[in-house]
């Protein structure tokens, strides 16, 4: 009789971890669903807002908040000099911290170091740019160096935190073999550990850089935007894709408005194709 009822027991309890697997995988997917549809609508929205926009002037003008709304030709070169700055100053810094927190991070130091990393990870990007602009624009005034270190700023936790977690997973075994044949630690980093964990690594640093790309809050205390165009990184003003986008999209004129689309559209197409190129290199290294 005890045995029947303890059998029952089980039997429902069975039953009742069954249906709310079921339940909470619906759930899931429900909601990986509606991400997946959302981000569709939105990629689908700025590419038909976006495509009218591109005509040959709008990649060989210079930006404009007023008539026609110019081309974006000065902010893409802006852009990219931010992007090259930013990835001198950051990936160096970021790859270095990470390598240290893998190898000798075991120690208070290396806590007070996660914990910074991760603290910055969550700081608002404008507050950033408020700093920057604080230490480097009221001295230096407005320019791109001043931007691209607000960016390298941001860049640091993700490169930082990517590299130790790849670093760490690189084999002891590999490290005892080359130290065993007489290579000192730094030559066995270089020569064993970094190579084999370099692919990680550079996923690490393609989505750094993606979310840097599209910041818009630090320039706007940094470089401030300009629809000239500006070779020099160390002073004057200088113009962004991605500040561009945001202030042309407060303009009154409906081109300008328009102008914004387009400039939106070839920022967003920067970042899918950096988040491609991360997920690519990230599969190869699993096969």
């Amino acid at each position: 009789m005890a045995s029947g009822s303890l059998n029952s027991n089980l039997s429902g309890n069975y039953r009742r971890r069954k249906t709310v697997d079921k339940v909470m995988t619906v759930i899931a997917y429900l909601c990986a669903a509606i991400a997946i549809v959302a981000l569709t609508l939105v990629i689908i929205y700025v590419v038909a807002r976006g495509i009218n926009v591109w005509r040959p002037a709008f990649f060989t003008e210079n930006t404009a908040l007023f008539g026609d709304g110019g081309g974006i030709y000065n902010a893409m070169y802006g852009t990219a000099m931010l992007v090259l700055l930013s990835m001198a100053i950051g990936v160096p810094v970021g790859i270095m911290a990470g390598i240290y927190l893998a190898e000798f991070g075991d120690n208070r130091l290396g806590d007070f170091i996660r914990f910074v990393a991760d603290t910055m990870a969550g700081i608002p990007s404008i507050v950033v740019g408020l700093f920057v602009y604080g230490a480097l624009v009221l001295i230096m005034g407005w320019n791109a160096f001043a931007g691209a270190c607000a960016l390298a700023i941001l860049m640091l936790p993700v490169i930082s935190r990517t590299t130790e977690g790849i670093v760490r997973m690189v084999p002891g075994e590999l490290r005892e073999a080359s130290l065993a044949l007489g290579l000192p630690q730094w030559k066995t980093m270089l020569r064993i550990v970094l190579p084999t964990a370099a692919a990680g690594i550079i996923t690490g640093v393609f989505l750094s850089v993606a979310r840097a790309a599209g910041e818009t809050a630090p320039l706007i205390f940094t470089i401030l935007g300009s629809n000239f165009f500006n070779t020099n990184p160390f002073e004057g003003a200088m113009a962004a894709v991605s500040l561009y986008v945001y202030q042309a999209s407060s303009s009154p004129y409906e081109a300008v408005q328009e102008a914004a689309w387009g400039a939106a559209l070839v920022l967003m197409l920067f970042v899918l194709v950096l988040n491609f190129i991360a997920r690519a290199i990230a599969l190869r290294q699993k096969v």
